[in-house]
């Protein structure tokens, strides 16, 4: 449970510093578009990092195996939604974007097995 904080707060700091750079280093480099992107990533990313440190929070009133595959899937979807995200703006491969939404379903099978295991309880 604490690898679960201390893993979303990273994660919240990494949403942070590249929310900095999308706002400043990439401000004048890539579309209106692309910014508001890049910016979909960040707050997807820094949404989902809270929520691990929530869910390893969870971790000290509950078993394990109620929270561990839940956080391994929304960490699995904070990489590849926000990730890929990051690297379509960044290098225009556009055709990442067809891996975003795999990203996005991760996260949202992690919320749901969440809340599936926790109503089981």
């Amino acid at each position: 449970m604490k690898s679960i904080i201390i893993t979303g707060a990273l994660l919240a700091g990494l949403a942070v510093l590249l929310g900095a750079f999308g706002a400043h280093g990439l401000k004048t480099k890539v579309s209106p578009e692309d910014l508001l992107i890049f910016e979909t990533g960040v707050k997807y990313h820094m949404y989902h990092a809270l929520g691990l440190v929530l869910i390893g929070l969870l971790g000290f009133h509950f078993p394990k195996d109620v929270i561990h595959l839940s956080s391994v899937l929304i960490l699995i979807g904070i990489v590849i939604f926000s990730g890929s995200l990051y690297v379509l703006v960044i290098s225009n491969v556009r055709w990442l974007g067809a891996i975003t939404p795999i990203g996005g379903l991760a996260l949202i099978s992690g919320w749901l097995l969440l809340a599936y295991k926790l109503y089981r309880v």
